[in-house]
């Protein structure tokens, strides 16, 4: 995204958090929808910060749309779909059961259903719900398909579609199931493995499965389409052979709902956009308007962290209904072990396009070609030192590093130390590895299967004899005992918490790349040093701040980190 583009929804989300007053809200008179529909919106109108710019323009383009006197809200037909949702069943934790609307999904069901141009015609005939994985998609889309089967015309035909039939027999698969509890002996429904119709003629409408083969269909007379996770999709072949058979219902209905992927230069991602430009075109006259279309977008805004509570918060609506807090702290722990993980973790949880934003930063070899032998203990007088360290949680390869200043030379130079708990080598995929460099006494050995933080924390106290210790940088989430054995030793003055987020490690990233080719800075001869900087891979976010990564899940960068983190703070320090 251009700074243009960013600047352009910055000001878009200004002007609709003007226009979303409470006033302004409460006199639409939303409860004779539905109370959970009032609530919905007052909760963007008072709290525009919690949500992201084009849910903003959704809830306006609604609101607009509800006092425009040339549409007609038909009440009726939207708390009927209401009451056909919330008596269906449908798979769960515990079991087939039926669910209430959430808020977000009564506004979504009144979004696409309420509006009509006329008696006979319902407006919108495009829905797009952008959600990320776990928000419970499948289901709510069942429902479309559901009701246009039981109450739609006489020869309705409901379509299930995906990029793979896998995925489209997931949908498909949950609608026959809600069908079969309302019809349990068979009598009025009869399925096959991709079918659904009725046993009698007094309708002619079904529910059919496609597979991702648009040159096998022929004959379509759709009038509701389900597209699930179409931003997958190569090609738009699949739903342009689906759409185009449409040409004779009076209100036919696309429902796209899908989470976002990594491929930019599928269709999707150009729609995304188109969709985009319509939300914005409720505040700037350049963009266009089209009230046949509802798109619900769930997204982080441009200024986001993505490692944040209340962005995921803001990107996932359901949050504690079909998805636990903790789940996505457990995502973004996975996300920082490799950058496939981090990519999964923005597409899936985020719902952002990521295409691989990792680049070749610093090597080995570059490593290697900076090594110097030098003993930090024996250097005749007490350099200024900052230090870094980043420490396992209980069981693996730790790092502590010293950031030396070497003002005679004009110069700086890293000494990394590692430490890895001795009961663990036999069993550890790098075990090979970890004993040759045990014996070489490039690691050290911790007794026992975790890691002694007082072997630590009493080898930097030996260390500061011949150092002057400016700070101890530490990661406040996990080095809690590692902090108290230090707070006990008097060395609380020195402790600094340094945050693990892209933003802190821009800054020591550029200048560790920097310093190296200058001749700036010097390495600590340990060969663990330069295996750490071959495992990983620098990776952007999409606030262009950027981070190593591990190349793969199996990689360890511990020495890089923990690098970079006393680089980073020297780097803040006025000396």
């Amino acid at each position: 995204m251009t700074e243009i583009e960013k600047q352009r929804e910055r000001e878009a989300k200004a002007a609709a958090a003007k226009i979303l007053t409470e006033d302004h809200v409460r006199g639409a008179c939303l409860d004779r929808i539905d109370k959970r529909m009032a609530e919905y919106c007052l909760n963007v109108a008072t709290r525009p910060d919690e949500h992201n710019v084009y849910e903003l323009l959704a809830v306006v383009k609604f609101l607009r749309m509800y006092t425009d006197s040339q549409y007609r809200f038909d009440l009726a037909s939207v708390k009927a779909f209401f009451a056909l949702y919330e008596f269906l069943k449908f798979d769960g934790t515990s079991g087939r059961r039926s669910y209430e609307l959430t808020p977000v999904q009564i506004f979504q069901f009144s979004g696409v259903l309420g509006f009509w141009r006329d008696e006979t015609h319902r407006l919108v005939r495009n829905a797009l719900f952008f959600v990320p994985r776990k928000y419970g998609k499948t289901t709510e889309v069942c429902a479309f398909a559901i009701n246009d089967f039981l109450f739609g015309d006489d020869n309705a035909q409901a379509y299930t579609a995906a990029n793979s039939y896998d995925q489209s027999k997931i949908c498909f698969d949950a609608i026959r199931k809600s069908l079969r509890d309302l019809d349990p002996g068979g009598e009025y429904f009869k399925s096959t493995r991709e079918l659904i119709r009725w046993r009698n003629d007094e309708r002619q409408s079904f529910v059919r499965c496609l597979s991702n083969n648009p040159e096998k269909l022929d004959g379509l007379n759709a009038s509701t389409v389900i597209l699930d996770e179409y931003a997958q999709a190569d090609s738009a072949d699949l739903k342009n052979v689906l759409t185009t058979s449409m040409g004779v219902r009076e209100n036919p209905l696309v429902v796209t709902i899908t989470t976002a992927s990594d491929k930019t230069e599928a269709p999707f991602y150009e729609e995304l956009k188109h969709e985009k430009s319509v939300l914005l075109g409720e505040i700037f006259d350049d963009s266009p308007r089209d009230d046949t279309s509802f798109s619900h977008l769930f997204l982080p805004d441009c200024d986001d962290a993505e490692g944040d509570p209340k962005t995921w918060a803001k990107v996932h609506p359901h949050i504690g209904i079909t998805v636990q807090p903790e789940y996505y702290e457990m995502q973004w722990a996975e996300a920082q072990k490799s950058v496939d993980n981090m990519k999964a973790f923005r597409t899936k949880m985020l719902n952002v396009f990521a295409s691989p934003t990792y680049a070749e930063w610093i090597n080995g070899t570059q490593i290697r070609e900076s090594f110097l032998s030098l003993d930090i203990d024996k250097m005749g007088y007490h350099p200024d030192c900052v230090i870094g360290v980043d420490l396992s949680v209980n069981d693996d390869l730790s790092a502590v590093s010293y950031y030396i200043y070497r003002p005679d030379l004009k110069q700086s130079h890293i000494h990394t130390e590692y430490y890895l708990p001795r009961g663990i080598i036999g069993t550890h995929r790098n075990r090979d590895l970890y004993q040759r460099m045990a014996d070489e006494g490039y690691l050290h050995l911790c007794n026992g299967d975790i890691i002694d933080y007082a072997q630590v924390v009493n080898d930097i106290m030996a260390h500061a004899k011949n150092l002057r210790i400016l700070k101890i940088a530490y990661d406040p989430n996990r080095a809690a005992e590692f902090v108290s054995i230090l707070k006990t030793m008097g060395a609380e003055p020195y402790l600094y918490s340094y945050k693990q987020t892209y933003y802190y490690f821009t800054k020591p990233c550029q200048a560790m790349k920097r310093f190296l080719a200058k001749k700036f800075i010097t390495i600590g001869d340990n060969p663990m040093t330069s295996w750490c900087y071959d495992n990983c891979i620098l990776d952007v976010d999409r606030m262009e701040n950027c981070k190593p990564l591990k190349r793969t899940e199996t990689g360890k960068i511990d020495g890089v980190i923990s690098s970079l983190m006393a680089l980073g703070v020297s780097l803040e320090l006025k000396r």
